[in-house]
């Protein structure tokens, strides 16, 4: 079976601590829209220290304009998308000729040619390569993702497959929206880059060995208003709904469970939960609907301490830190979910030997 062969993250230069970017939001919506002192505690209750920011924070109270704000976006998502990538094929231990195929995963910009057109042009990467551009997924496309690069690996053995997720959202922020999904979000979201290599079966097994299994998608019918994009003529309108740690109390273990059963596995054979952090109460969410013992989320809830919401990319830097601080030997279920309103699994063997 196809295997992850190595991950690399991004640590943006101008991380921010929440309480500053909370003291800025206070200033740029305080006077006109009414319920900020009601609302501002959303900032403290996050579990959010620091935010990782691809502008400084001064940049964000000056004015700009959608075209401005995307031109930003495929500036950004150029250089450290590149970044990402040399990091990833040097811990791989790869040629960037020896790469078959591409995916690049994003919500929160457009550029056509996409992105992965401007990466493959920039690194000089085998002008044959397959493409995979995959937009709209939000949050659940870094697990989606990882599923479909898999995928093209399992169909053909000799692959090395790139995997690439850009989410800029501090650059969707409409300064002029004075809505409370914009205000809660201005509260959680913030920019990520992540890369990984996954390998197919005819190509050498690592000692540490992190093997896909299967992976699951569903999309929950009549949910469609539970989180998205509004576009307006000023950009992106973030929507989002109180009722997603709902969705997860009523569904995700159900779900989890006919996965796993499936494979002939149930929850206790799952010993790495790779989760995306959607917030404190999604987090709360997963914790208590899978009632599994222990703080079997610590390393979700780090990376969403130390980066924020980096929508797609976030699972993708906690994969990284499994890789990176080790795990344990058994299966982990990487979990995220999304517009749609969906959710993403994928399963994987992992193993230290």
């Amino acid at each position: 079976m196809p295997f992850i062969a190595a991950a690399s993250t991004i640590d943006l230069p101008y991380k921010a601590d929440q309480q500053d970017v909370k003291q800025q939001a206070r200033e740029l919506f305080s006077a006109s829209f009414p319920q900020t002192e009601r609302l501002i505690f959303a900032f403290d209750n996050t579990e959010i220290i620091t935010r990782n920011f691809c502008k400084p924070l001064s940049w964000y109270t000056g004015s700009s304009t959608f075209e401005e704000r995307n031109n930003a976006y495929i500036e950004n998502a150029l250089t450290y998308s590149v970044q990402a990538i040399e990091d990833c094929i040097i811990k791989a231990g790869i040629k960037k000729e020896a790469i078959t195929d591409i995916l690049f995963v994003s919500t929160t910009g457009l550029a056509t040619p996409s992105v992965d057109a401007l990466i493959i042009n920039k690194m000089r990467l085998d002008p044959h390569i397959n493409r995979i551009p995959i937009w709209g997924l939000g949050c659940g496309g870094g697990v989606s993702g990882m599923a479909k690069a898999n995928m093209a690996a399992k169909a053909n053995p000799d692959a090395i497959v790139l995997l690439v997720a850009v989410e800029l959202c501090s650059l969707t922020l409409i300064k002029s929206d004075f809505s409370k999904s914009n205000f809660i979000g201005s509260s959680l979201f913030s920019d990520g880059i992540a890369a990984c290599i996954i390998k197919g079966d005819n190509h050498a097994h690592e000692k540490q060995q992190v093997t896909y299994v299967a992976s699951s998608s569903k999309l929950y019918y009549d949910s469609l208003d539970v989180m998205g994009w509004e576009f307006q003529d000023t950009g992106f309108k973030v929507l989002f709904s109180k009722d997603i740690p709902m969705f997860i109390h009523e569904h995700v273990k159900e779900d989890i469970t006919e996965f796993l059963t499936k494979q002939n596995l149930q929850l206790s054979d799952i010993k790495n939960f790779i989760f995306h952090p959607g917030g404190k109460k999604v987090l709360d969410a997963y914790t208590d609907a899978l009632a599994v013992e222990g703080d079997f989320l610590n390393k979700t809830r780090l990376v969403m301490n130390n980066y924020g919401n980096m929508s797609s990319a976030t699972v993708l830097y906690v994969l990284e830190k499994f890789m990176r601080e080790g795990f344990e030997d058994g299966y982990g279920l990487m979990m995220a979910m999304g517009p749609g309103f969906s959710s993403e699994m994928v399963l994987l063997k992992l193993n230290k030997n």
